[in-house]
């Protein structure tokens, strides 16, 4: 693939870093050199497969950052190959995404030619169409912070319910994947009207 250019509506994330700031612009530069297409999505640097014949985008890879690391986040992780055994699950609600963490600019320097065979494969996946064989939402148990929301708000419940079961387990995901429940509230209310509206995460 050709090296891609730089979108300026990215640039926002890597100019407000405070932390990882070399880190991110080395893997703002790997994900480039495999063509793919820079856009802002959560928030973050997402990296894309341009829109095809049936209009779709396809999500390839996501540049975030913790306190303890940053990472690429590759949306279908989990149906790599991962022959250097570098993937990981961020937590146990997590059923298509994989990362692989990163805590210093020569550790990725060093892990270059591997981090483009690993999102030349992610785009081969995706160009596949293969896709992640996902649990039932009913096989999801709603956080409790979820639930308390339902109670106080009805309507809430019965918008929830009318989503269709893949926006469901985006959102149960999403709130899910929050350690602490302050986290998990401020999601919640962050979505509400997205809900009621009957929109998903991505909407």
């Amino acid at each position: 693939m050709a090296k891609s250019s730089k979108n300026p509506k990215v640039d926002f994330f890597f100019n407000k870093a405070t932390k990882w700031h070399e880190e991110y612009a080395k893997l703002r530069m790997i994900a480039l050199d495999c063509g793919l297409t820079e856009e802002p999505k959560w928030g973050c640097p997402c990296y894309i497969i341009p829109a095809a014949a049936d209009g779709r985008e396809r999500n390839i890879v996501l540049i975030h950052g913790f306190k303890e690391y940053c990472a690429f986040l590759f949306f279908k992780g989990v149906l790599l190959k991962d022959p250097e055994g570098i993937l990981i699950q961020q937590t146990k609600y997590v059923q298509a995404g994989r990362q692989i963490r990163f805590t210093s600019v020569e550790e990725i320097t060093a892990m270059k030619s591997i981090l483009k065979a690993y999102i030349q494969e992610a785009v081969g996946v995706e160009e596949s169409g293969q896709k992640v064989n996902y649990k039932k939402t009913s096989e999801f148990s709603v956080p409790e912070e979820l639930q308390d929301k339902f109670a106080e708000m009805p309507t809430l419940r019965k918008a929830f319910n009318t989503l269709t079961p893949g926006r469901q387990r985006g959102y149960l995901h999403y709130f899910s994947q929050a350690k602490q429940s302050k986290t998990r509230i401020a999601r919640i209310e962050k979505y509400v009207r997205h809900i009621l509206k009957g929109k998903g995460l991505e909407d």
